[in-house]
Order: C-alpha cells, then sequence, then structure tokens
C-alpha cells in the first residue's frame, strides 16, 4: 500500500455577528447529563464557544475567527439581491426574494444555528454552504477523511457530482478541515439534501436543499459546530447533538424492552444459504432410472411448464437422461432445484397423482387448501411428496437436516458460542422449520431476509418479497414523480412501495408467516435504512420524505414489538434508535455501476450472479474477487478510512459490510479487512452453506473464539478514542474506554513504539493488561 500523508485538520467556521463573546469555560450542557442518563461514558465537551462569526448575506459568505484564527467557511456565491435585512447582538436575518429563501443566523452558547426557510409553495432548491478546503471529512459509509486533491477521490466525484446525502452519508453532517480547527454542520437530517461536487483545479463541495411545495415543514436547520482538528471531537459533537435531539438509544436501553439482543454481542454474522428441503444425500439415485416414468414426475414437469420462470425443458431432458443412466452432477442438482421449487406451489396438490396421503397430509387437506397456512402448505406438500417417493428417499423428518441443522449443531460445539443467522427468505425457514429450531437451540439468533421496497404485478414465486395479497396496492400504494411517472422497483422491476400505505399488508405477511409459531427471534429489513427514500407525488397520497421515513420507521417498531432483534441494510442514523444492526456500514456496496463488476462476466472483477446451481449460495455472494485499484481508496484502504460511525454509535448500533461484500468476499485482503473488524468493532460476516462450512469452519471457529469476548467487551463502552500512529497513517488505534484497545498494523514494515512491537499486517488487542495477537495473511 502506498505511502499517504493526509491533512487532517478539522474546518473551523468562523461566524461573526455585530459582537463577538468569548466563553472562555465550557459549562455543562444539557448534552453531558444525557450523555450520563444514556450511560454514555464520554462526557467531554468538545464544541467551541468561544468564537464569533461574519456573514456577508449579499454573497453568503461566512467567517469563524476562533483563537485569533480566522478562518472562511462558506465561500462567497454569486452576489443575490437582499431585502430585510436585521441584524441585533447576536442574530442576523435577511430575505432573498428572487430565490424566495428566508435566512436566519444566531450564535447559540456552543454553536451557530443557521435556518434556511423556503417562501414558496412550490418546489424549489437552494445551495448552502459552498465549501473550499483542503480536507474534508464526511460520514460515507463508515466515515472518510478526503484529501481535495487525492486522484482517486477526484474520478470518483467525477463519476458522482451529485450526491443524495440521505443515501450517501450515514450521519447527517459533514465536516471541512481548516488550518486550527475543523468547522461540522449538522442537519437534522438529509432528506431532500444533495452533495454537488467539482473537481477542477482540486476537489470543492456545495449542498443543495430541495424543498417540496406540499411539505409544510419549509425551513432546513443547520448547526454549525467548531471543533478541534480531531475525528474523535467531530463525531463525539454529533453524537451529543442527536442525543440533545432526542435521537439516540444504546443497546442497553434496547435490550430492556427486547431480551434478546443479549445474543447479539459477540455474534458472529452468518447468511445460511439452504434452498432446499431435499439435497443430493436424500436421494438414493441408483433407483431414480427405474421410477423416472411415474406420474409424479411427470407432474411436476407440468407445474413447471405452467408456473416455472424457465419452464420444463431442461428438467424434462434431464428426466431422460436419468433413464438412460446419464444422471450426473448437472442432472441431479436441475432434477432436485425442479422438484424443490415445486414443493412451493399452491396448485402442487393433485388428486390424481397423490391417492394415498399419509395422516398427516389427509389432516391438512381436510382443513382446506386454501385455508392452510404458507408453512402448513409446504408441509403438506412435503408429506405428498414423500408419499410417493418413499422408495427413493429418506423419512421426511431426515429431508434437509444434514445440510441444515447438523451445520448448526457442528458450529455451536466448534466453540461459536454466538451467531445471527440470516436466511436468504423466510420461506426456507417454512420449509425446514427443524432447521429454525435447532438454531434457537443453539442460543443463535435466526431470521428471514423481508422486504417492502418493492412489488410486482405479477411475481414469481422468486420474488415473494415483491407480492401482495392486496391485489390493490400496485395501483394505489405505488411512489409517483413530480413528472408522473411511477418509479421502477429493483432492477426495473415493477413499482416502488409507499411506506405509509402498506403497514396493515405488513402485519399480514407477518402474521401469515408467523401462523404456526416458527421460532424466528430476529427479522433483517432490506433498505429500511438505506436512505433511498421518495417524495411522492401521487395526488391522493402525497408524501414528504420526511414522512416516507417516518413510515418505515412505524415498520421496524412493528417489528420491534414482537420482541424481535431487528436489522436492516445501509444503517443510516434516522434508524439507529429503532434498530439494533446493519449491513452496510463498514463495506457498503462497490460500485453499482462498473459493467466489469456487473454484466461482464468474463471479467475478473465480475461479482458473480444470483442463480445457485446447487442451492447453495449463488456465486453473488460465495465468487472472491478483486477491487480495482481506483476503488480501494474509496472502500477499503484504510488511509482513507475514519471510525466515525462507531465513535458516535458502538453503543448502539452494530454494523457489519454489506451482503454483498462479506469478509471473505475481497481476494488479497481478508487478512487486512479482519484487522479493520477488531479495529472497529465490525462483526465477521460470511456466506455459508454445508460445503463452505466443511472448507472454512476452522478459521470461522477460531477466530470466532476470539470475537465474541472481544465485543462483548467492547460492547460496554463507547469507542472513546481514535488514533492514527504514523505519518502514512497505516498504523492505527481505536480505544474502547479505559482498559480495552486495539493496534493495527496495516503496513509491511514492523512497528514499534512505548515499549510494543507489531509485526506488519497484524492486530494488538490489549484488554486490561492482557495481549492478544491477530496475524493475518491476505
Amino acid at each position: 500500500m502506498k505511502k499517504i500523508t493526509i491533512y487532517l485538520s478539522l474546518a473551523a467556521i468562523t461566524l461573526s455577528l455585530s459582537a463577538c463573546h468569548f466563553n472562555k469555560t465550557n459549562a455543562t450542557s444539557k448534552s453531558e447529563e444525557l450523555f450520563t442518563n444514556a450511560e454514555i461514558e464520554q462526557n467531554k465537551t468538545y464544541a467551541k464557544t468561544d468564537f464569533c462569526f461574519e456573514v456577508d448575506p449579499k454573497t453568503f459568505t461566512v467567517s469563524i475567527t476562533e483563537n485569533g484564527e480566522k478562518a472562511e467557511v462558506s465561500k462567497p456565491q454569486k452576489a443575490k439581491k437582499v431585502m430585510d435585512l436585521k441584524k441585533s447582538k447576536e442574530e442576523i436575518s435577511w430575505t432573498y426574494p428572487n430565490e424566495q429563501i428566508k435566512v436566519k443566523i444566531k450564535k447559540e452558547k456552543n454553536h451557530l444555528a443557521v435556518a434556511l426557510t423556503s417562501l414558496s409553495d412550490e418546489d424549489i432548491s437552494f445551495t448552502w454552504p459552498k465549501l473550499d478546503a483542503k480536507n474534508y471529512v464526511l460520514p460515507i459509509a463508515e466515515g472518510k477523511t478526503i484529501p481535495n486533491n487525492q486522484n482517486e477521490w477526484l474520478a470518483y466525484f467525477k463519476q458522482n457530482e451529485e450526491l443524495s446525502m440521505s443515501e450517501a452519508f450515514s450521519m447527517s453532517f459533514f465536516t471541512t478541515n481548516q488550518e486550527t480547527f475543523a468547522t461540522t454542520f449538522v442537519m437534522n437530517n438529509t432528506f431532500n439534501s444533495d452533495l454537488l461536487t467539482k473537481t477542477e483545479p482540486h476537489l470543492t463541495l456545495e449542498a443543495s436543499h430541495n424543498f417540496i411545495g406540499f411539505d409544510k415543514n419549509k425551513t432546513m436547520n443547520y448547526r454549525l459546530y467548531v471543533t478541534d482538528n480531531d475525528p474523535v471531537a467531530i463525531a463525539k459533537t454529533y453524537q451529543m447533538d442527536r442525543i440533545d435531539l432526542g435521537e439516540f438509544r444504546t443497546l442497553d436501553e434496547k435490550e430492556k424492552d427486547i431480551p434478546e439482543i443479549k445474543k447479539m454481542r459477540g455474534a458472529i454474522q452468518v447468511y445460511y444459504w439452504n434452498s432446499r428441503i431435499l439435497n443430493t444425500e436424500d436421494i438414493t439415485w441408483s433407483k431414480l432410472p427405474q421410477v423416472v416414468d411415474e406420474p409424479i414426475f411427470q407432474w411436476i414437469g407440468e407445474l413447471l411448464a405452467q408456473y416455472g420462470e424457465d419452464g420444463s425443458e431442461e428438467y424434462l431432458k434431464v428426466l431422460a437422461a436419468f433413464k438412460n443412466d446419464e444422471g450426473y452432477k448437472y442432472e441431479k442438482n436441475t432434477f432436485l432445484t425442479s422438484i424443490n421449487y415445486v414443493l412451493l406451489y399452491p396448485q402442487f396438490y393433485n388428486k390424481d397423482i397423490f391417492k394415498n396421503p399419509d395422516a398427516q397430509a389427509q389432516k391438512l387437506l381436510n382443513k382446506g387448501i386454501d385455508k392452510l397456512s404458507e408453512q402448513e402448505r409446504y408441509d403438506l406438500n412435503k408429506h405428498l411428496l414423500a408419499g410417493v417417493l418413499d422408495n427413493v428417499t429418506p423419512p421426511l423428518e431426515h429431508w434437509g437436516q444434514a445440510t441444515s441443522s447438523d451445520v448448526f449443531k457442528e458450529m455451536k460445539a466448534s466453540g461459536i458460542e454466538n451467531a445471527w443467522v440470516g436466511l436468504p427468505n423466510w420461506a426456507n425457514g417454512l420449509m425446514n422449520p427443524e432447521m429454525v429450531k435447532t438454531a434457537v437451540k443453539q442460543d443463535y439468533l435466526i431470521g428471514p431476509y423481508d422486504s417492502y421496497q418493492s412489488i410486482q404485478e405479477n411475481a414469481s414465486i422468486d420474488w415473494n418479497t415483491a407480492s401482495f395479497p392486496n391485489n390493490t396496492l400496485y395501483e394505489n400504494a405505488t411512489v409517483t414523480k413530480k413528472n408522473g411517472e411511477k418509479v421502477a422497483g429493483f432492477l426495473g422491476k415493477g413499482r416502488k412501495l409507499n411506506p405509509t400505505l402498506i403497514l396493515p399488508d405488513v402485519e399480514e405477511r407477518f402474521t401469515g408467516i408467523m401462523k404456526e409459531n416458527i421460532p424466528f427471534n430476529s427479522w433483517f429489513l432490506d433498505t429500511d435504512a438505506a436512505g433511498e427514500i421518495y417524495n411522492d407525488y401521487t395526488p391522493d397520497h402525497l408524501t414528504t420524505q420526511s414522512e416516507d421515513v417516518a413510515g418505515r420507521l412505524k415498520r421496524l417498531n412493528y417489528f420491534n414489538q414482537k420482541g424481535l432483534v431487528i436489522g436492516s441494510e445501509g444503517g443510516n442514523d434516522f434508524a439507529s434508535k429503532d434498530m439494533v444492526f446493519a449491513h452496510g456500514i463498514e463495506t457498503p456496496v462497490i460500485m453499482w455501476s462498473d459493467p466489469d463488476m456487473r454484466e461482464n462476466k468474463e471479467s475478473e472483477y465480475y461479482v458473480g450472479s444470483y442463480a445457485s446451481l446447487d442451492g447453495g449460495i449463488p456465486t453473488k455472494y460465495k465468487k472472491v474477487v478483486p477491487i480495482k485499484e481506483e476503488y480501494k481508496a474509496i472502500y477499503t484502504d484504510p488511509a482513507f478510512s475514519l471510525p466515525l460511525y462507531k465513535l458516535v454509535y458502538n453503543r448502539s448500533v452494530i454494523t457489519s459490510h454489506q451482503w454483498e461484500w462479506d469478509s471473505y468476499k475481497i481476494k488479497d485482503q481478508v487478512g487486512e479487512r479482519r484487522m479493520k473488524e477488531y479495529l472497529y468493532n465490525t462483526p465477521p460476516m460470511m456466506h455459508i452453506d454445508k460445503a463452505t462450512w466443511d472448507e472454512q469452519k476452522q478459521d470461522i471457529s477460531e477466530n470466532a473464539k476470539i470475537w465474541s469476548p472481544f465485543q462483548k467487551a467492547a460492547l460496554q463502552h463507547e469507542m472513546t478514542d481514535f488514533k492514527v500512529l504514523t505519518e502514512d497513517r497505516l498504523i492505527q488505534k481505536t480505544e474502547f474506554g479505559e482498559n480495552l484497545s486495539v493496534i493495527a498494523n496495516f503496513s509491511d514494515q514492523e512497528y514499534e513504539a512505548d515499549g510494543l512491537k507489531i509485526a506488519k499486517q497484524t492486530a494488538l488487542i490489549m484488554n486490561d493488561g492482557k495481549e492478544i495477537v491477530i496475524k493475518t495473511e491476505g
């Protein structure tokens, strides 16, 4: 990794009224009291009070003077007409009549309050502040420090000249580094705000705010804080701000309401792939050629032809191959995929095929197929199939257990005490409830992936998250753009749902899934905390982005009230009070737009597809790939990373990688990322199935034995400090309270200081006098 020197002075924002008042002592604030109440250990107040500001209303230039040093923290804009200028000792206000914007600036005790208010009933936009600094500190994912002349970042922003803050930022602030201090612009939220970037001659930024005509709230509020040039000061000041707003809850507080959260402490995070209830081990393949002409196999072909996305052609070819004793690996996988697929169909029962159902099947048939829960329907289909395949399969209770329940038992026996297990779909659990019960018996958390982002008019069974019994939603509960077009759903399929309109449908889905009391104790909600939010211009249900988010939070709270441990993709902190864990803060999605990664299957960078030939992990989650050199600075290079989110939310939200980029995904970076996982208190994440577990169980279990006690200790404290120990920024240290710290040496040289020697590519955990070395390779 190349040596990099980064300017890390925090931006000072100097705004001066007609008079400056210097308060040399930082009085105890409401925030300090709340820190104690919320069991926050870091009571120090970082925001400076002894600064003054100056503002030029015509150009909206803002300067701040602190400790005798003056900096222009918001650069001049094109001169505008100014009216209604009013000044007092600590406040100034005016109006831009042409832009229909009123500005009010007031010096508060520890910040400068800036309010931008739209005077229009139409949609308008207004840009402020305009930033030009040597370095920027931005909450992109976990956090980044970005020099204004760094080549890879300049290339990134050249491609991304307009970033939606609600999607790009995990927290509601941005910071500039001035010569002697930092200035942090904190917003209540980032809704309807964009970051505009220019890269010539170097990186400059502007914030653009869109005021929505039908939004009753016409004011955008900033609080401008001045701190030392230190990421800890920046993050802790933001934390103080969130506490003051009442937007902060610790895990301890959440656990009082949901005791199962204790199982999340020290847990590795596992996505488990087992989409089949019938597996290779469950078929006596030598007997299959003699029975392939039986009616059940022709019936499966008919079902696939009528309801399957891919039809029945390949399946029928495979049957012919088995009949000729030519059933090899491909044929076996196609056969198993087809059978497991049709077991999900409500149309599976055919009285002419299943003439002698067993007692359980008959009991369920007597209830009426249309009255069965989803789990009961799967149970019926399994019993029906078992009744006609008993000569080639083991007893039904053994189906699929060698590749599911048995793995969880092995995980526990290997020393993995704590784990969160995510299933890619709730149907995986309902089809195999014994797997879910077994995970719970190991004291693991287990829950399904669920999504309410999109709806499709005629969704296939593969897209059950995009399907709802309520057939009015597609027309009446979807999001409309200002131009009247509907917002397209995920991957361009269907439409996006308005979350304020579908809570009854969320409740209906959840109630249906849980009807037979399957013991899910966790739930993962796709994109609810990812910041992909909308203004809905549908005349019958005009909805602002703020209302959109409120609908998502109401949905999260619904699952919280069920006692479940809730996580979501993204982790943006507008949802921090309502979620326990988040996927995507540490490693977000890497370059959706790069065709080499997403489309060109011949490229070494191609991340893989959603398909799985053997019912296990799709290649998108299993294939190990390098990332391009130009993306490393943006996504993985520790020299540009800051633990901003952890400095704020270490004791509130447990964050990990986006599921496409688990701990093993990036070629030649597994060791580097593991060091960073300990440095940042980031749970290791992995995708496993039976085969992958057998390959990786030694590494997974040995790491888990260190990880679990480490995180349990780290979650007892704030992340209290972060230091860069060398000029190239490749030796970094974090502290959690007084007795737990981690030093990570990302360099290729041994590090020696203060009596410590840390080998290259090695992390050292120091916990109350005890040392643990994390030696990595690759």
